[in-house]
């Protein structure tokens, strides 16, 4: 199914692989313009010269609160308008408590939870004035689901989609849509210290799914008539025993 988003700008933030860099190349085909939002400044570079003109790198360090407040009055000067945010960044950390590292929650946590809320943060005054706009945040399966093995990831996700949840009540009257996609595990670099057998082990029995997935189901939330609002769409593999 075609989809045009021709006129439209976006930015993604954690663009530079896996699920953001996905949803970024669908916007693309669909006529979008898109702003590709991470701190790694050559990859973004390259990725970029890659996907074609209407692709926009933006060096950001989502971690830097003096990074972010740039972010938006980067994006109006060289878009000129912003139409979504699709607040991807994160990361991922699991294993048992007791032997945790809170040092490291820590930096998952400033990223999973408050530089998403900057980011959505930053761009809400552009959208009020416009009228009109379009947020997704990235949340997880354990967003909604309490799982065991990754209780602190877990804790994050639900942050995030309580936020999701309420901001879109304060929003709506200003004709901006919010919502979270909540995919299972997905094959993207977040999984790379998981234990290599047991990501084969997944993969051969489908219980991963693919970055493009989740892009596909972020396009349709973004396309869908303007009465209405996709507040949640959760997307497991088929396989996976949750």
């Amino acid at each position: 199914m075609t989809h045009d988003l021709s006129g439209r700008v976006a930015a993604i933030t954690g663009a530079a692989s896996g699920i953001g860099l996905e949803c970024a190349r669908i916007l693309l085909e669909q006529g979008a313009a898109v702003v590709l939002v991470d701190r790694a400044a050559d990859r973004l570079q390259a990725l970029c010269e890659d996907l074609g003109e209407r692709a926009i790198p933006l060096v950001i360090d989502l971690l830097d609160p003096a990074s972010v407040a740039t972010m938006m009055p980067a994006i109006l000067d060289r878009a000129g308008h912003l139409d979504i945010l699709h607040a991807n960044a994160g990361a991922y950390i699991g294993g048992e408590v007791a032997s945790g590292d809170p040092d490291a929650w820590d930096r998952m946590l400033n990223l999973n939870v408050n530089a998403c809320f900057r980011s959505i943060h930053a761009v809400l005054p552009h959208m009020i004035g416009r009228g009109r706009g379009d947020i997704v945040v990235t949340s997880s399966i354990a967003g909604l689901v309490a799982v065991a093995t990754e209780p602190v990831y877990t804790a994050s996700k639900f942050a995030v989609t309580a936020f999701v949840h309420t901001l879109r009540r304060q929003v709506a009257k200003h004709g901006i849509r919010v919502g979270c996609v909540e995919p299972g595990p997905v094959a993207t670099p977040l999984l790379d210290d998981w234990p290599r057998d047991k990501l084969e082990e997944l993969l051969a029995a489908g219980a991963l799914i693919q970055p493009r997935d989740v892009a596909e189901a972020v396009l349709f939330m973004l396309t869908r008539p303007r009465g209405v609002t996709i507040r949640d769409l959760v997307i497991l593999p088929l396989a996976l025993d949750l």
